[in-house]
């Protein structure tokens, strides 16, 4: 059976929220933001990336709707969006990893060599 563009939609969603996963260092702020608020600085101290790199991260998750920010003086403050439900998410993402032995960091297409092959650390 064929799919249809109504079958597709909430595929091609979803597949744009998995992107907003897709690099290590949003991750890596995901996590940091769930210890609670933080300010771009703060965030950037913490990885080590330049703050424009920071900041286009930033804007990335914010426009997947996965974090929010408001003004506190001339500081933008970003926090988790929905910090329960991306507990939950990557918790699950990190039983499947346990359930297929990491066999993801092998995949032809998405996986560690895949990445190499592209630059991509």
């Amino acid at each position: 059976m064929a799919m249809t563009a109504t079958d597709v939609a909430p595929l091609h969603a979803a597949a744009c929220l998995f992107h907003g996963f897709s690099d290590p260092s949003r991750l890596v702020i995901l996590r940091h933001l769930a210890l609670g608020e933080h300010r771009v600085t703060d965030l950037v101290a913490h990885l080590g990336l330049a703050q424009s790199t920071v900041s286009k991260h930033l804007a990335c998750l914010k426009d997947c709707g996965l974090v929010e920010s408001h003004a506190v003086g001339r500081a933008s403050v970003f926090s988790l969006a929905h910090p329960d439900a991306l507990d939950a998410l990557l918790a699950a993402a990190e039983q499947l990893l346990e359930l297929t032995g990491h066999a993801v960091t092998l995949c032809a297409t998405h996986g560690t060599d895949a990445l190499a092959a592209e630059g991509v650390s």
